[in-house]
């Protein structure tokens, strides 16, 4: 790039080449033999803040500003204006060379709103925000990263996003020209395609070579994003077209307009068939995964069940439908269905097919949890992105209808053809239904309670209770449980009242261990801006991936009520390892369980409460009586809603 601006020129090369010289000549400046004599001792301790322009002249004779050494608008600055098109809030991002210019203009250029700066102390904490925050707000926001090993820092965050539908936007700082690259570190953090790491569980990515292209490429990979199936965008950015200044090259650059896009909905045809199959069905049953995107979704999916009085499954990756509703089941229904609808389920064939792992030599055995000719319809809009590589698709499943189709854009479609196509003597068979439905959702959660009181008063304290004295200090609040890492046996899900899109986001979709304290962070962000109470259930294991960000929350002052589950081990592979050593007929040689030996987080048991306080929560533990919880539980309360963030450390039972 070329062009006198106000005389300075704009090439690459010169301009690096001055800053560069321009940066060193003060630094020089200031080694002065009268300093150096000064005693090591008597010298004054180095100060954070950079020092004025005031006192750089007293010093060492400069003048007191040197005005726009770029001679122009920097690229960046344009950059910022593409971005505050898109009504993105927030950019939590752990702070990196290569995205300096972007990073600069963002703050002073940008005056640090909307997108605000949010300081991460990892990558993958920067995606996992986006990813909580998404879920509740319904809106993506922005993470930037560091070349090759940024990238790789948040590897997994992006994959969770992949898997769990999010859109996340990923800004990776590059210094693609080697010509004109800084030596040494740059070199080893640049490469020439790095959205290769990540281009197997991305929805798009491409490397923008201009400030046009960059606006072009940022409102393309917005849309991309945010048309479902959603899914996280990578942009490359070299560090070059972030600080060269605009010339007159650039003169015609304008912003492309963005208008939202419709989600895709099942095709008419596909729609009325699904519709005449269950009306027709003696025992329909819906199962729910990732179906609900917003409240409307909860409301739809309520005025279809209302319509056939067909049972409901929610398979949690979603907040679908209320669990207090007399419809709402447990997946032991299905097995006496004739007609099955899957919306976007993750695992169709898991649903539908049981899988032990009691085989010889512990490879797994198959069987059915269906009648012969149940009839199964799926609406699933991600058959539109399914990959080769990364398996998150699952088994293959032979449904009778498939649409590939966003399931809540394509739910008023299908109410209206099962309006239609119910007949009088139908609808009066469907409203037979509704005691012996009411009497099933009351029997089920009689049993839970029962369930739930067994070793009550045990300590360390069960996940039964951990999580029902947590719901009773919260319930009173207009609540949101962000995160529940870790096995506690689905005791929210089937105890608390959850009646709205925002009481659940979901789980990690991946599976990737550290996404519960980012995503719950993340999450909580949105509900402060939205005046509600965020809560999380906390696993130990998961916290110790990144738990750098309790300093986030902190530091932006997002209160969150974290109740830690300190099982003090990863105890899903704590069973693992127990059951090859069962196959293995290991125990009996040894005479005791070996199983925790890699898995425990014991000894010394980590003060997840003082790890806390060191970042600046307020934070209790070990609590280990369960007569103690509650009381805990309440002053937390009442920390979080003063607008700090609260960590009880509860020492719990393994599940």
């Amino acid at each position: 790039m070329t062009g006198p601006v106000d005389g300075v020129p704009t090439n690459r090369r010169n301009f690096l080449r001055g800053a560069a010289l321009a940066g060193a000549a003060p630094a020089l400046a200031t080694i002065a033999p009268a300093q150096a004599a000064v005693p090591a001792a008597a010298r004054p301790l180095p100060s954070a803040l950079p020092p004025t322009a005031q006192r750089i002249a007293a010093e060492v004779g400069n003048p007191e500003a040197e005005g726009n050494r770029i001679g122009g608008k920097a690229g960046s600055d344009f950059m910022v204006d593409v971005i505050k098109t898109l009504d993105i809030k927030y950019t939590p991002s752990n702070c990196a060379s290569s995205f300096r210019g972007l990073h600069e203009s963002l703050i002073n250029y940008g005056e640090n709103k909307s997108p605000e700066y949010l300081s991460c102390t990892h990558e993958e904490s920067g995606v996992g925000m986006a990813h909580g925050y998404f879920k509740i707000t319904g809106k993506p926001l922005m993470t930037m990263v560091h070349g090759t090993v940024g990238l790789q820092h948040a590897t997994m965050g992006i994959y969770n996003a992949f898997c769990d539908r999010v859109p996340v936007i990923i800004i990776a700082g590059n210094d693609l020209d080697a010509a004109y690259r800084p030596p040494g570190v740059p070199t080893f953090h640049s490469a020439q395609d790095i959205n290769a790491i990540i281009r197997d569980y991305t929805k798009w990515d491409d490397t923008p070579v201009s400030p046009q292209a960059f606006a072009l490429t940022m409102v393309r990979g917005y849309k991309v994003a945010m048309t479902p199936p959603f899914g996280p965008v990578s942009i490359s950015l070299d560090a070059g077209i972030q600080q060269e200044p605009l010339s007159e090259h650039h003169k015609d650059l304008y912003i492309p307009k963005f208008t939202m896009p419709s989600p895709p909905a099942g095709e008419m045809g596909a729609v009325k068939e699904a519709a005449r199959l269950l009306v027709n069905a003696e025992n329909p049953v819906i199962i729910a995964d990732r179906s609900a995107r917003t409240a409307e979704g909860v409301g739809l999916l309520v005025q279809l069940a209302e319509l056939l009085q067909a049972p409901v499954v929610d398979q949690g990756n979603r907040m679908n439908f209320p669990n207090t509703h007399y419809l709402s089941r447990a997946p032991g229904v299905i097995s006496t269905a004739d007609v099955i609808l899957g919306l976007e389920l993750s695992d169709f064939w898991g649903t539908v097919n049981a899988y032990s792992d009691n085989g010889v030599n512990g490879i797994g055995e198959n069987g059915t949890k269906i009648k012969k000719n149940t009839k199964l319809i799926s609406i699933n809009a991600s058959e539109l992105i399914t990959k080769s590589n990364y398996q998150d698709f699952q088994r293959f499943q032979p449904v009778d209808i498939a649409m590939p189709a966003d399931a809540q854009a394509t739910l008023p479609a299908l109410i209206e053809a099962v309006k239609s196509a119910l007949t009088a003597d139908q609808k009066r068979a469907i409203e037979g239904r509704i005691e012996k439905a009411k009497k099933a959702h009351a029997d089920a959660r009689n049993r839970e309670l029962q369930t739930a009181a067994i070793a009550w008063d045990a300590s360390p304290i069960s996940t039964a209770r951990l999580c029902m004295e947590t719901w009773a200090a919260i319930k009173d609040q207009d609540w949101s449980l962000v995160a529940s890492e870790g096995n506690v046996s689905n005791w929210p899900n089937r105890l608390w009242k959850m009646e709205k899109h925002h009481h659940w986001i979901g789980r990690s979709g991946g599976y990737g261990v550290g996404y519960g304290a980012p995503a719950s962070v993340g999450a909580a962000l949105a509900n402060r801006d939205l005046g509600r109470f965020s809560v999380s259930i906390q696993s130990d294991g998961d916290l110790m991936f990144a738990p750098g960000v309790l300093w986030t929350a902190a530091r932006h002052k997002i209160p969150l009520l974290s109740v830690m589950h300190n099982n003090r081990a990863w105890h899903q592979e704590v069973m693992h390892v127990q059951r090859m050593a069962s196959f293995r007929d290991r125990a009996s040689n040894y005479g005791n369980d070996l199983g925790p030996i890699g898995t425990s987080i014991m000894n010394p048991d980590i003060e997840y409460h003082k790890l806390a306080e060191s970042m600046g929560w307020w934070a209790k533990g070990p609590i280990k009586d369960p007569a103690d919880l509650g009381p805990a539980l309440k002053e937390a309360v009442a920390v979080v809603k003063s607008g700090q963030p609260a960590l009880l450390n509860v020492w719990t039972q393994p599940r």
